[in-house]
């Protein structure tokens, strides 16, 4: 069982910066592969990024190449999203989540075993 907590959401002005975090419990937490997702009002979920489990490769969705950067600490147990040059279209909530699949097979078919509960990130135009 791993349990997800994401901090670092909040309300930034367009072009600002936010670094979100997942703290993962249990000590497997190397094992995973780790992605962020994000839900904007109305909308379904999509996939922002992932990270292999060693921090090694990492996956972006177009939307947000070049802006936004995912990393890892598996000494801290702890993933990171670094969004810079942010959109009022990037508002949403964004979920942190684990899974056992490889990270080819996490960004094909999108199964997670494990999520946050969700952080806000709201920009303003």
């Amino acid at each position: 069982q791993v349990q997800l907590v994401e901090s670092g959401g909040g309300l930034v002005q367009a072009g600002g910066s936010l670094r979100l975090s997942c703290a993962a419990s249990g000590r497997t937490f190397n094992l995973y592969t780790m992605g962020w997702l994000s839900q904007a009002p109305g909308k379904e979920r999509e996939f922002v990024a992932a990270i292999n489990h060693n921090g090694g490769v990492t996956y972006y969705a177009d939307s947000v190449k070049g802006r936004f950067t995912i990393s890892r600490d598996n000494a801290k147990n702890t993933v990171y999203l670094q969004m810079n040059s942010l959109k009022p279209e990037d508002t949403a909530v964004y979920y942190c989540a684990a899974s056992l699949l490889s990270l080819s097979t996490v960004v094909a078919a999108q199964r997670y075993d494990y999520w946050g509960q969700g952080t806000q990130v709201t920009v303003s135009s």
